[in-house]
């Protein structure tokens, strides 16, 4: 029988073999550039098309060189069909019917990502990011290919970390605005509120998966310490008692830990601790020195940091800690939804600018920009 089995396998075109080892590997499907055609599609319809495949770790190639093709055209709205080069089988048609076309263009994009991807696509989510025009400073909204960037403050000052609240709804941020650092909760109408206006640092400002809880740094007694308070700053409570530096905390995607940064223990490294302050450990960070800034991937596994070895680069380690694998040169990192894709901030040509990373491609896409300088990018959830 088992003769016969492989007699028969060998009776198969190696090129359909290939692509049944492609389905049945989804290491290797999440991890290979998948080349892709693109035809029937101009002008911005084709530019952003190609921007949200190539972010998803696709290369845009000829027809004749595609595993797959993608057909449509660009009028009343936009059409798209995919079709599979292999088995030549139509994966899906569909017609678009949105507001705009960039809008239907995206969706489409999500579609193939989804079929080929087998992740849900993040074309139609939202960055915050610290904006500088000049020598002033905002906190922005944008589509997270930068696109419609939108200042949400209007300061005049100094503002420092967004973080997003659930569902994208409010975002929490640091604000100079008074003279000096202050801890605001702002929603995208333009209703905010102060929430921690202590004496001394009030900064890196974390809100719960909930949406109930803050997470941040205040220096009101003495060295910089990790607390929680609720949404409206109320219930304030002291999590760390050291004089030891802490900083940038998030919360796990349960909220049952926050993941913070802190030279409690000597050199500088990864801690977790329980939200009512119990528990406190340190991270297993193998290979890496001087981590901060971390980010805990929406699906629980991973956390992405920045490693200020030499110089700063972006890595990730398991949730549970171990050997750290690192990605690329850059700073600042926050994971999409897809728990896949990392926004980050880096210098190019005396410029700070915002790229996005497929992490198991490590292919980098820059996002295009027209204010003289983004940093600090977060990532609605």
């Amino acid at each position: 029988m088992r003769a016969l089995f492989l007699a028969l396998l060998l009776t198969i075109p190696l090129q359909v073999r290939a692509q049944q080892e492609i389905v049945i590997d989804k290491t290797a499907t999440a991890t290979r550039v998948i080349p892709i055609a693109l035809n029937g599609f101009t002008g911005e319809v084709a530019s952003t098309l190609k921007f949200d495949l190539e972010v998803l770790g696709f290369e845009i190639v000829d027809s004749s060189k595609a595993q797959y093709n993608v057909t449509g055209t660009t009028t009343a709205h936009v059409e798209g069909r995919l079709i599979d080069q292999v088995t030549k089988a139509s994966l899906f048609a569909k017609r678009y019917n949105a507001s705009t076309r960039r809008a239907e263009t995206h969706a489409l994009a999500n579609d193939i990502v989804s079929q080929l991807r087998q992740i849900p696509g993040i074309a139609h989510t939202k960055i915050a990011f610290k904006g500088q025009t000049g020598a002033q400073t905002e906190i922005y909204v944008a589509d997270y290919d930068g696109s419609n960037a939108t200042p949400i403050t209007s300061d005049g000052a100094l503002v420092a970390a967004p973080g997003w609240g659930p569902n994208g709804s409010i975002l929490a941020y640091t604000s100079y605005r008074s003279g000096y650092p202050d801890i605001y909760v702002q929603d995208l109408s333009g209703k905010r509120e102060i929430i921690a206006k202590y004496p001394g640092l009030n900064t890196s400002a974390a809100i719960s998966p909930d949406g109930k809880w803050v997470a941040m740094i205040l220096s009101k007694d003495g060295s910089p310490d990790l607390y929680v308070c609720r949404i409206d700053g109320s219930s304030l409570k002291r999590l760390t008692k050291t004089r030891a530096v802490d900083a940038t905390p998030c919360w796990s995607p349960d909220g049952k830990t926050i993941c913070f940064v802190s030279d409690s223990r000597g050199a500088s490294g990864l801690f977790l601790i329980s939200p009512d302050g119990s528990g406190m450990r340190k991270l297993r960070t193998v290979g890496s020195g001087k981590p901060t800034e971390p980010d805990w991937s929406p699906d629980g596994t991973q956390i992405v940091f920045t490693s200020q070895w030499r110089q700063f680069v972006i890595c990730v380690v398991p949730a549970a800690g171990g050997e750290v694998t690192t990605l690329v040169d850059g700073e600042a990192p926050s994971w999409a939804p897809n728990s896949r894709t990392v926004i980050f901030s880096k210098r190019k040509q005396g410029r700070r600018l915002l790229s996005l990373l497929d992490v198991p491609t490590k292919r980098i896409k820059d996002i295009p920009q027209s204010l003289a300088g983004s940093s600090q990018p977060s990532w609605a959830k």
